[in-house]
C-alpha cells in the first residue's frame, strides 16, 4: 500500500487562509447576485447597474471563479489531488470575468482606482499562487 508524504505544516496555514479568501469572494457573489440592498450600499449607482448589466455568461465565469477557488481550498485541505483541477477552473473564471470586465464592457470609473486595480492585481496573484501551490503539493505527493 502506498502511502503518502505527511502535510507540511504549511499546507494546513496555506489551506486555511485560501478558504478564508475564497470564503470572502462567495460571499461578495452571493451578495452581489442576491442584490442584498445593505451589502450593495457601499456601491455607487453606476456601480450596481453595471454589475446588473454582467451577461450571463460573464456571470458564469465569475461564478466558476469563487466557486473554484472555496471547492479548491476545501479540497486543499482534504488534501485530495483534485485542488490542483479546481484552482485552474477558478483561474479560467477569473480569466472569463476579467476579459468582460476590461476588455468589453464600460466599467465605471471608481471601479478603475488604484485600490481596485491594486485588489484585482491581488486576486490574480493569489488565484495564480495557490494553483501552483496545489501543483506543487501534488508533484510532491502531499495531495492524494
Amino acid at each position: 500500500m502506498a502511502t503518502s508524504a505527511r502535510a507540511p505544516v504549511h499546507l494546513w496555514i496555506v489551506g486555511i487562509l485560501a478558504l478564508l479568501w475564497n470564503a470572502f469572494g462567495a460571499f461578495d457573489y452571493v451578495m452581489s447576485q442576491t442584490q442584498n440592498a445593505a451589502y450593495l450600499a457601499q456601491f455607487s449607482d453606476a456601480d450596481r447597474l453595471y454589475f446588473n448589466s454582467f451577461p450571463a455568461w460573464a456571470v458564469a465565469g465569475w461564478a466558476l471563479g469563487v466557486w473554484g477557488g472555496l471547492v479548491g481550498s476545501l479540497l486543499l485541505l482534504a488534501r485530495s489531488r483534485h485542488a490542483e483541477f479546481a484552482f485552474g477552473l477558478s483561474l479560467l473564471g477569473l480569466l472569463v470575468a476579467t476579459i468582460y470586465q476590461h476588455v468589453l464592457s464600460a466599467m465605471p470609473a471608481d471601479l478603475k482606482t488604484g485600490p481596485m486595480v491594486a485588489m484585482n492585481v491581488a486576486i490574480w496573484a493569489v488565484a495564480i499562487g495557490l494553483f501552483v501551490y496545489a501543483h506543487r503539493m501534488r508533484a510532491r505527493g502531499i495531495l492524494r
